[in-house]
């Protein structure tokens, strides 16, 4: 074999860089395919900051007796600013810090409220207690509908708890937390321990928080 006839194979042979980033051939009569563009990597939804606040106390300060287990025991007045867009329900949770639930575990639980309607602006004080008989599920009935009827537990019943943190010690933290969600949670506020209906709550949650507000007081009970 010539030297140059075994030039030329050796160059037929070798591909080049630049040509081994060119597509392939396309068959005449099939379609073309589209180039293929790396997938972004997702990015979680920015949760927006809501401003939470109470006619009743300012943040840091004292919880008064009124709305304390010492006093009349009734829920503050809350109001809330800076909704995000495309808010559906609200979620308010309320514990203290410086308290274990009985059997361990999460911090005591004073009120979880949930499936407040997202039109609301404030909660007023005294929200009654109790909850709407639960609609029937399943068999063809009615679909229920986001935030029309409000759900609330604590870890005493379905209603407001008010805090109560000895005299011998020092104040407690009591966090008032709001959350904004782009569905309702569809938990009953019955059939399950205070403890598992709040984590069903918060595992409904999940994915689903487009603002937060907090809140914190602190109380003590009065010296005898």
């Amino acid at each position: 074999m010539s030297r140059s006839l075994f030039v030329a194979i050796v160059a037929l042979l070798v591909v080049s860089p630049a040509a081994a980033q060119l597509p392939p051939p396309r068959v005449e009569g099939t379609p073309a395919l589209p180039p293929v563009s790396p997938t972004p990597p997702g990015r979680p939804r920015a949760v927006q900051t809501m401003t939470l606040t109470s006619p009743a106390f300012a943040d840091g300060d004292l919880i008064p007796d009124a709305h304390a287990q010492t006093g009349r025991d009734v829920s503050p007045p809350l109001t809330w600013t800076g909704v995000p867009e495309g808010t559906a329900t609200f979620v308010l949770v309320v514990h203290d810090l410086d308290a274990v639930a009985p059997g361990g575990g999460d911090d005591l639980l004073h009120w979880l409220v949930w499936n407040i309607p997202g039109t609301a602006t404030s909660l007023p004080a005294g929200v009654p207690e109790g909850n709407a008989p639960e609609p029937p599920r399943g068999g063809g009935a009615m679909p229920r509908q986001p935030g029309d009827r409000l759900r609330q537990i604590s870890a005493t019943g379905p209603n407001y708890r008010g805090p109560a943190a000895p005299a011998s010690g020092p104040p407690h933290h009591y966090v008032f937390e709001l959350y904004a969600l782009d569905v309702w949670i569809d938990v009953p506020a019955v059939g399950q321990s205070p403890a598992a209906t709040r984590a069903a709550v918060m595992a409904a949650m999940a994915g689903h928080v487009r603002g937060k507000g907090g809140l914190t007081a602190r109380y003590r009970r009065p010296a005898p």
